[in-house]
């Protein structure tokens, strides 16, 4: 019985397995459709709120400003084109701030928000931390940089009920997402931290503080350009 158990719980971690690698292969290619966040969100509204269903309009990523891209780079992961997925210094880092009692920190790269995003729940826990570990190694090893940054860019919430950067662009700016000014792209990624309190436009002074410093971290980081792992520059 013990044995037949153990068989069974092998065959079920395996076809897990199997369909994860699946999963993380298809949306090398596919659009994401929908993310556990977005679920999970409109089960949480009231029933009048749920008869706005949420706002996600995939684009491809030339279909994204160069400025919004650079915009969340130099606001959420300044070495994002240069990490495996971890940002070790970055973990040390908050760990020792942590340690010393300071204002709590986190060190999540774009790879790991993504792998979040699309594949898992906003839960905080070992077991959820470690399944995010996991995918991202898997998007780091089979999608391009460009790719995560164009699916991270696609499935975030920007907004309470806003999703992705074309959506986003359109609420808060009435603008397709390529037609994004700095100052724009720079107001949209400084809600990032809480979408559902910040407001991109109007901006409030602690948004206005923020775009300022990402402006600056903007021009201080240049031109974004993307290696694919064939080592070839990839210019969109």
């Amino acid at each position: 019985m013990i044995k037949r158990f153990f068989k069974f719980l092998f065959k079920i971690v395996l076809w897990l397995f199997i369909l994860s690698i699946g999963f993380v292969f298809l949306y090398k290619w596919v659009p994401v459709p929908i993310t556990p966040l977005m679920i999970i969100r409109h089960f949480e509204k009231s029933d009048v709120e749920k008869e706005t269903f949420w706002k996600h309009d995939w684009v491809s990523i030339d279909a994204i400003s160069k400025n919004l891209q650079l915009a969340v780079i130099c606001s959420e992961d300044q070495n994002f084109l240069n990490h495996n997925g971890f940002d070790i210094k970055a973990i040390e880092k908050a760990y020792k701030n942590n340690k010393e009692g300071k204002k709590l920190k986190g060190a999540s790269t774009i790879s790991q928000q993504t792998a979040k995003n699309v594949f898992l729940w906003p839960e905080r826990s070992w077991f959820r931390k470690g399944l995010e570990v996991y995918f991202t190694f898997l998007i780091e090893s089979i999608w391009t940089k460009e790719r995560i940054i164009e699916v991270y860019l696609n499935s975030i919430e920007m907004g309470h009920g806003i999703y992705g950067a074309e959506a986003a662009s359109q609420y808060w700016f009435k603008k397709s997402a390529d037609k994004l000014s700095p100052l724009e792209a720079a107001a949209i990624a400084s809600v990032l931290p809480n979408p559902r309190v910040y407001k991109a436009n109007p901006a409030s002074n602690y948004i206005q503080v923020r775009k300022a410093w990402i402006i600056k971290q903007m021009d201080y980081f240049g031109p974004l350009e993307y290696v694919n792992k064939d080592g070839k520059t990839v210019k969109n």
